[in-house]
This record gives C-alpha cells, structure tokens and sequence, in this order.
C-alpha cells in the first residue's frame, strides 16, 4: 500500500518534524485519465514552505490532513491516459510519497526517450530540466534580459538554482559573482566558472561584495539575481549600476521569520533607474519551453552545466531533507530517492 506525507499542523516559524506524519493511501481502482505510479525521485524546495500556510498566494496552500504534493519522477506501473503506458518514466506533481493514483491534475510528462538514451538521469528534470533551471534560465535571461558583458550577481549560488544561474551566465561570456555559505560551498562556486566568490558566514556581504567588485575592475553589477532577499538583495542595491535589473527568485532569509528587513540601500532604486521584478517559473514556461529544454539540454549534454545532487534515501527521510533546505544542508540540487 502507498503511503504519502500529510501536513497535520501548520508551522510557526521554522517547521519541524512534528508537522508532518506519514500515512497510508487507501487502495483504488483506476479511472480514466489516471496512471499508477511507482515514484523513484521525490524533489523538495523552498516554495513549499509557503504552502505550508493558510494564505494566498502563487500556488495553493497545502490542506490539513491531506497528502502533500511536489515534483517527483516516477515509473508508470498502470495507465488509463492516453499516450502514457506501463514502463515509461514520467515527471509529475505527485511527489511527497512512494506512489499511488495520479491523474491529469498532477500534470504526468513523460521523460524524453532520446535524452534518456543519451545518458541524462532521470533526476535531472527535477533540477537543471526542471523546476530549478527552468527557474534559473526565465529568470536570466527573460526576466534579467542578461546579456554578454553583463556583471551579475547571485546569491545562494551553491543551491539549486543559483548554480544553474552561474553556469547560464558563464556560458553566456558575463562575469558572474556568487554568494554561498562556507568553505565548501565556495569551494564549488569556484569550480563552476565564478569570476568572484564571497563566503556571507565570513562577515557581511557588502564589503565583500565591493570587493570582489573593484579586484575584478567593475563599477558595479548589472543584474542580481535573488535567492535569499534581506543583507543580500541590500548590498546589491548599494552596488547597482544605472540600469541594473534585479530578478527577484525567493526570498529564503524571510520564509520563516516574519520580521521586517532592514533596506539601506532601497532609495538607490530611483537614482539608479534599478529595475526590479519578482517572477514565477509557471509565468513563462510553457511559453518558452521548447527553447529552454534545447538550449539547455544542449548545455547539459555538452558539460557546461553540471549539478550536485545532496541525496536522502527512503520516503521517511523527506520531511528531514526538506528542513535541511533551510539550514545549509543542501550543495546542488535536494533530492529525495526511493
């Protein structure tokens, strides 16, 4: 019998296991348009955090008591959808659990056969052919307009995102500075082509950031990419040059923390002409998605975007590796493998 995680109190604050219990999913016949499914990858993020609570926004809020939801990749095991048969690997929204009935709601694809046989991992549409570098090339490249000979700037580049958001920019010819959270971290910033790394646990962003600015012989930075929000998305308004475009990804400094951040630097948005704009992946994917999965694919199969995966094995573990995502815990890509 499956078996999916439920949400059974609503977190204050930062989220702890006792949110979370792990529960049976009653047996049922399939009807039309729907496929049983055997998941093998479970994909956790940030934006779930907001869904832990009862408010509006992007994505709707997950329901006590009810089995959650997320990415996951999965192996048909019965279908009565069209197009989709027993065998085939299929990315999904039915994630946070073992398996169980989906249907057409949890949005089944199926993976491409050819770059399957090319030897991409099937995990790699929960990241860098997913979610996360879906997110990290909109957002560079549609929301930024970053173009060669840009400065840019990202914060939490050692995550998900930012590290596709460091090898899109690199391969792209622009001088990219990243920001990640010790040694180690950096370390692999480093590796994927930074020009500049900065380490924020070593002391305050600002004076790192100017820093690295000025040994790399630039003014400022043209476009931030934000992660994080707070001390990071300050210290890039204070650098900015005239006409920088801010593309605002998350904001994970606040997700569990109410209190208001402190913005010194706001005011050079005027002088500056600053663009800034939050954006989210479902915006503008499916509108540009043939041209992200070739440009990216492309980039992928020939070496110039990589990923790390952090990987927590068992059903059981995946509410540990969802906190995880908020204490550092993740280098890459936060996966779940069953």
């Amino acid at each position: 019998m499956a078996k999916a995680w439920h949400l059974i109190r609503r977190p204050q604050g930062l989220p702890t296991i006792d949110n979370f219990a792990l529960r049976e999913l009653p047996d049922q016949p399939l009807e039309n348009d729907q496929i049983r499914v055997r998941n093998l990858w479970l994909s956790v993020d940030p934006y779930m955090r907001g869904r832990m609570n009862d408010a509006s926004s992007y994505a709707a809020c997950f329901q006590l008591d009810q089995p959650m939801t997320g990415g996951a990749i999965g192996e048909i095991l019965e279908s009565r959808i069209d197009g989709f048969s027993p065998g085939d690997l299929i990315v999904h929204m039915g994630g946070w659990r073992d398996g169980g009935v989906i249907g057409l709601d949890m949005m089944p694809n199926k993976l491409p056969a050819e770059l399957l046989s090319a030897g991409m991992t099937p995990q790699t549409f929960l990241h860098n052919m997913g979610l996360t570098g879906g997110t990290a090339w909109i957002g560079l490249l549609r929301v930024a307009a970053a173009r060669p000979g840009d400065t840019v700037f990202v914060s939490a580049a050692a995550g998900a995102v930012g590290s596709a958001v460091v090898q899109l920019a690199k391969a792209r010819e622009m001088t990219v500075i990243g920001s990640a959270g010790g040694a180690e971290k950096c370390a692999w910033v480093e590796e994927l082509g930074a020009d500049a790394v900065i380490d924020y646990k070593a002391g305050p962003v600002l004076p790192a950031l100017a820093q690295a600015l000025k040994s790399l012989g630039k003014p400022g930075i043209d476009v931030y990419f934000d992660n994080v929000g707070g001390e990071h998305l300050d210290a890039a308004f204070a650098v900015g040059n005239d006409f920088a475009r801010f593309a605002i990804c998350g904001m994970i400094d606040v997700y569990n923390d109410a209190k208001v951040q402190e913005m010194k630097y706001l005011v050079r948005t005027i002088p500056a002409r600053i663009r800034m704009e939050g954006f989210i992946y479902t915006d503008q994917f499916f509108d540009c998605m043939e041209e992200f999965y070739a440009d990216m694919g492309g980039l992928i199969t020939s070496g110039a975007v990589t990923i790390r995966e952090t990987v927590h094995d068992g059903l059981e573990a995946t509410p540990r590796a969802f906190l995880g995502l908020f204490s550092g815990g993740n280098i890459g890509k936060m996966l779940v493998r069953l």
